[in-house]
């Protein structure tokens, strides 16, 4: 089987890219200089995540295609969490020269697999040598006309709600970990998170005050909400019963507490956005804004241990 060594940069990318059909929004794709990526409401919303491996994913665990997949899920994420629609990704990948062609076009048909499912392309990209498999990721967005929505528009009265699985990637994380093979869901989830695409908009349009996705951990990324926004949001452990019973079988057997995958286990990419009104359909209400002093707490007690992912963490 050929490397990247023997076959070079734009061999490589040449057959990535070869019968790919792109979407509407990139009217030029890869093959020139830059690409060319429509922005009918003036603005583009960007965002770029790296995956680094054996930070962010392990071989022994993940299929390239699964790598691929999680790369452009969690910056998809990202757009959906300002509101905005996703339009196009720009893949970057660095790895050995050593390693299969074969294992690249399985990362790339995971890349595009994702990138279908959430309605958009890859415009463009690069390819270069590096000691260890990195894939970065940037996301373009369309916010359609609509104000994004931040993390700094929380009120006092707002309902908080979440759309999207909570605790369940660090479930599968656990699993993986202690190399226990039941809750093949769990595992898997660990391995593709799964957002809500479609809706960050749905969200903006019911007026959303503020929204972030669960990247870091349900109380890391709220605490960044009650920050910018200057408010205090508690959270409602009754409320948010619904998310014990996916994650109750697994968290007994390994001895677990669930509620820490809860509100500290990152990944899942579900959105939480704070609500003036009626929230939309298919979110959980599961906590609300006050004018307290800023924080967020859980049933009014403040929550003592780590509140998430750290990306200088050693462990």
């Amino acid at each position: 089987m050929p490397n990247l060594g023997d076959t070079g940069e734009f061999g490589v990318i040449s057959r990535l890219t070869a019968g790919r059909d792109l979407g509407a929004d990139v009217l030029l794709g890869p093959g020139d200089d830059a690409a060319v990526v429509a922005a009918p409401d003036g603005r583009v919303v960007i965002s770029t995540d790296m995956l680094v491996q054996d930070r962010h994913f392990r071989l022994e665990w993940s299929a390239p295609s699964e790598i691929g997949r999680k790369a452009v899920a969690q910056n998809a994420a990202d757009i959906e969490a300002m509101g905005g629609r996703v339009t196009a990704f720009v893949v970057a990948v660095g790895a050995p020269a050593q390693t299969d062609i074969a294992f690249l076009e399985q990362l790339n048909e995971g890349v595009w697999a994702e990138a279908t499912l959430v309605g958009a392309s890859v415009a463009g990209g690069d390819l270069v040598s590096a000691r260890e498999l990195v894939v970065s990721v940037t996301v373009l967005g369309d916010l359609q006309g609509r104000a994004a929505v931040t993390r700094a528009g929380a009120a006092p009265g707002d309902t908080v709600a979440v759309c999207g699985a909570l605790g369940t990637s660090a479930a599968g994380y656990r699993l993986w970990q202690d190399g226990i093979d039941e809750f093949p869901e769990l595992r898997r989830i660990h391995l593709v998170p799964a957002p809500p695409y479609g809706q960050g908009p749905v969200a903006a349009r019911a007026g959303a005050t503020a929204m972030t996705d669960v990247s870091d951990g349900l109380l890391a990324d709220l605490a960044h909400i009650a920050e910018l926004s200057a408010v205090h949001l508690d959270l409602s452990s009754v409320c948010m019963e619904p998310y014990l019973e996916p994650l109750a079988s697994a968290a007994g057997l390994l001895g677990a507490d669930p509620w820490a995958w809860i509100l500290t286990g990152g990944e899942d990419h579900a959105l939480v956005a704070t609500f003036p009104g009626t929230i939309p359909p298919g979110w959980i209400a599961v906590g609300e804004v006050t004018a307290g002093d800023v924080g967020v707490t859980v049933d009014g007690v403040e929550w003592t241990r780590a509140t998430g992912w750290d990306s200088f963490r050693l462990s």
